[in-house]
């Protein structure tokens, strides 16, 4: 047990940067779909790079820190199966199921405008972006409090913070049309 601490340490890192690359990538998405919008040459030279910028983070950084997260965390529920039968985890691993589901739909997204398939507009990804944040931020409070008959609470926190996110989406948008150096 006396690497039980490295193996947490690293699986925490490798959250961290899977996370890092779930927050970017839709961030690219978004000058991506931008991009597409703006005349020839600027078009293609733009596209082409965010083409390259996404393969390369999606790649080398999000995808690998997606399995090395994965593995150490089942590594750790190996040493500790008790960690299954207490309901804050099992809250936490839906948590997760739902983290592994919009990254794999970030896969979908980065394939379609691989090809040059644009189905969203800025606005509507940028509310996806948040999505992310909303998962973070529910697995922390579960794993730092370990309680899962008041995540209710926080579930209603999640929604005010979700409320928060898209007002401000709403505000930045507006701010944009009024200058859109912004």
């Amino acid at each position: 047990m006396e690497y039980y601490n490295y193996i947490k340490a690293l699986h925490l890192i490798f959250v961290i940067t899977w996370f890092a690359g779930l927050f970017y990538i839709p961030r690219l998405f978004i000058y991506h779909i931008e991009a597409a919008q703006k005349p020839e040459p600027e078009n293609h030279i733009l596209t082409r790079q965010l083409k390259l910028m996404t393969k390369r983070l999606w790649y080398i950084i999000t995808w690998p820190s997606a399995i090395l997260a994965s593995l150490f965390a089942f590594w750790l529920l190996i040493i500790n199966p008790a960690w299954l039968r207490m309901d804050w985890m099992l809250v936490k691993l839906g948590f997760v199921l739902l983290l592994y589901l919009y990254h794999g739909k970030c896969h979908l997204i980065f394939k379609e405008l691989q090809n040059d398939v644009i189905k969203w507009n800025s606005n509507q990804m940028r509310m996806w972006n948040e999505v992310s944040t909303l998962i973070l931020f529910a697995v922390v409070f579960l794993v730092i409090v370990k309680d899962a008959v008041n995540w209710i609470y926080g579930v209603v926190g999640i929604f005010l913070l979700a409320g928060m996110l898209m007002l401000g989406i709403k505000l930045y948008k507006r701010l944009r049309s009024k200058n859109p150096e912004l």
